[in-house]
């Protein structure tokens, strides 16, 4: 054998490994290059790993720490997951189910769901890691761990931003489009004289033992916090909660991040007065401090035990310019301006329970988005499509995103920003890659029935209500269906989505809630009469018609409290006490009056007969007969006339409907919809 050979094969096989290392190596400085880098490994980044890997894109998931949901290895911190994961809902259908299902995340395939690893109603915490790991292993999504980015920098090119991420390592890793879904991890602080003698949430004691016959105060009144206060209730000798604002309770205000039934139990024991208690006060306004020692005691008084923390105003300290939390005088507290404020007696223990906020410090200034306008700036503020504003290219997935619908729907939560994320994927799949949003072509004959069955199933518009919503483009006899738009992005639908509106107009197809403050357990609390459809309370689809795209200015000039701008029509559909929206006379009849209003034409379903006669006599038959009968795919009235016309095989094959000129997706539709074809609302979902 020639010497050199084995040599010559050493260099082949180096080059080989060479070329497969530099098909993500920068040729420069070794930097890697990705178009999508997505930070984090959470479940919003592995959401978007799916769709990334699904439409074959080059990506990677960068993450910081050794597994996926490292997160939820440590919070909650009492290991009570309060998304719902609802596992029996009597149905098989996969779409409805996830209504129910808070935990899973969206794929191909149909058995990748959170049931597998927890079939706890409220799972424990360390379900959600087994599950997203399980998620990663199944899909083969392209995850690195171990990756902390601690600079994220923009360099700004003849056309687009390009992202350059330096890890731990001072590695570098660029890429066309940066999808942060980091979460949000930092503890949110306000910072008051005595801050510093605060515990925190992330790192006090978990076991109820350590708060034996303690008095103690808990800074905040979210889930976080009486969380905290439940899990001590029977050991602590009382519990005081103060925070800005009065208690939320999510099923007042439909909110899912605020106070949950599952932790609300200080509410009885505050209610019931038995020594625990809400109270209201500007955290900024307060003073933690210790006692000072007084020099002349008497005798007889009992020492203050070593430690007691005091809770007083900043208008009671005296020479606030030299003051720091080292102690008070007996008349800076306000028991000695009013005997019987509230907080008067000291605690062993304050802690801090405020949330967490968005990780700002690893964007350098020309890759950092701007704080958000709400939640008192902790989140990142973003377009209505979810890209950082002043950072092209720059997209916020997951909790981080929620700025959009902040306390208002459940965008910062995992069965809400599933579907955002899928929305964030198909702007980029329009921008970056040509590939339009993904629609559905329809005869307008058959728009009733798709409406029905999206109202009926559909869990992104039921999660993300007020946010995420269907817009229905008309065009005379055909219609195209798109699928969980972003609503505050209608202005530049055209541009995100890739679809023209046409001179026929728009139906856009909303889930709200009424805006009305009501008594939500009182008798009057829902609405049946569907003649009052508008009066409805509860979660109820509505349909907005339009003749032409609303513009940034009107979107501006929402009425109070409206997910959109005043329509050309309106239609509430009345809510339904089974979430099903399918009675003949409640639901479905007035549907049909407001989208034959909308298209102007006839859209009822016809026998055979009817339309024979209609054609004879109208000389333009309804809808349904020109889709239909007169292509040859008419229903006959007897049910013995229609075995003899199918046994003696005149109806059309789907091949004949094919050569006929008739339009294969109607039949194909219905079988779909699972619509009758002769009425299109015999509805079975």
């Amino acid at each position: 054998m020639d010497p050199s050979l084995p040599c010559y094969i050493l260099f082949i096989l180096i080059g080989c490994v060479n070329a497969v290392e530099n098909h993500h190596l920068h040729h420069h400085n070794g930097t890697r290059h990705y178009d999508y880098c997505v930070l984090g490994a959470g479940p919003a980044g592995l959401q978007m790993g799916y769709f990334l890997s699904k439409a074959k894109r080059d990506y990677i998931i960068l993450e910081r720490n050794s597994g996926p949901g490292s997160f939820f290895n440590e919070y909650p911190r009492h290991r009570k997951l309060i998304s719902i994961n609802k596992i029996h809902t009597g149905r098989q259908n996969r779409e409805f189910n996830l209504r129910h299902d808070w935990n899973s995340l969206l794929s191909d395939k149909p058995d990748l769901l959170f049931k597998r690893v927890s079939s706890d109603f409220y799972p424990h915490a360390d379900a959600f890691p087994l599950y997203l790991s399980m998620f990663v292993r199944e899909l083969g999504l392209r995850v690195q761990y171990g990756v902390d980015i601690g600079r994220i920098r923009a360099v700004q090119g003849a056309a687009d931003s390009t992202y350059i991420l330096s890890d731990q390592h001072a590695s570098d890793y660029t890429c066309s489009v940066l999808l942060a879904a980091t979460g949000l991890w930092v503890p949110q602080k306000v910072e008051f004289v005595g801050s510093d003698l605060v515990e925190g949430y992330e790192s006090i004691s978990t076991n109820p033992e350590d708060y034996k016959n303690q008095a103690v105060l808990i800074l905040g009144k979210g889930n976080s916090a009486f969380e905290t206060a439940q899990s001590i209730l029977g050991k602590a000798s009382r519990v005081h909660m103060l925070s800005s604002s009065p208690v939320r309770l999510a099923w007042q205000t439909h909110y899912v991040g605020d106070l949950r039934a599952v932790n609300n139990e200080l509410i009885d024991t505050y209610q019931l007065k038995s020594l625990d208690g809400l109270v209201e006060a500007r955290l900024e306004k307060i003073v933690l401090t210790q006692r000072k020692e007084q020099g002349g005691r008497r005798s007889g008084k009992k020492k203050e035990k070593k430690g007691k923390l005091y809770l007083t105003l900043n208008k009671y300290i005296q020479h606030q310019e030299e003051k720091n939390s080292s102690g008070v005088a007996g008349e800076e507290l306000p028991g000695y301006h009013i005997d019987n404020f509230p907080m008067r007696k000291p605690y062993d223990r304050v802690i801090r329970c405020l949330g967490f906020r968005f990780n700002f410090s690893i964007f350098d200034s020309s890759a950092c988005p701007p704080n958000s306008d709400n939640a008192k700036g902790r989140l990142p503020g973003v377009t209505a499509w979810y890209e950082g504003k002043s950072t092209p290219g720059l997209f916020v997935l997951g909790t981080a995103s929620h700025s959009r619908d902040y306390r208002s729907s459940a965008g910062g939560f995992v069965h809400g920003f599933r579907y955002t994320a899928r929305a964030v994927h198909r702007v980029l799949e329009q921008r970056y890659h040509g590939n339009k949003w993904p629609s559905t072509k329809l005869l307008t004959t058959q728009l009733q029935s798709w409406i029905l069955k999206r109202v009926g199933e559909a869990s992104g518009p039921y999660q993300m209500f007020e946010v995420l919503g269907d817009i229905i483009l008309l065009q005379g006899s055909h219609c195209e269906y798109v699928e969980e738009f972003p609503l505050q992005a209608l202005p530049q639908f055209s541009s995100l989505s890739g679809h023209k509106v046409s001179s026929h107009g728009l139906v856009v197809l909303v889930m709200q809630y009424g805006k009305k403050k009501i008594d939500f357990l009182g008798r009057n609390r829902a609405e049946t009469d569907w003649t009052k459809a508008w009066k409805s309370n509860f979660l109820h689809p509505v349909l907005y018609f339009y003749d032409k795209l609303p513009t940034e200015e009107e979107m501006k000039l929402c009425p109070n409290g409206w997910p959109l701008p005043r329509p050309k029509a309106i239609h509430h559909m009345v809510e339904d006490f089974l979430t099903e929206w399918d009675g003949p006379v409640s639901h479905v009849q007035p549907l049909r009056r407001f989208l034959e209003h909308c298209v102007q034409t006839d859209l009822r379903a016809f026998y055979a007969e009817s339309c024979f006669r209609s054609s004879l006599t109208h000389r333009k038959p309804p809808l349904f007969c020109q889709h239909g009968y007169l292509k040859q795919q008419g229903v006959p009235h007897s049910s013995q006339l229609w075995q003899h016309i199918h046994d003696a095989g005149l109806m059309p094959t789907e091949q004949d409907a094919r050569t006929s000129g008739a339009d294969p997706a109607f039949p194909s539709y219905l079988a779909q919809a699972g619509a009758s074809m002769s009425s299109g609302l015999n509805l079975d979902f």
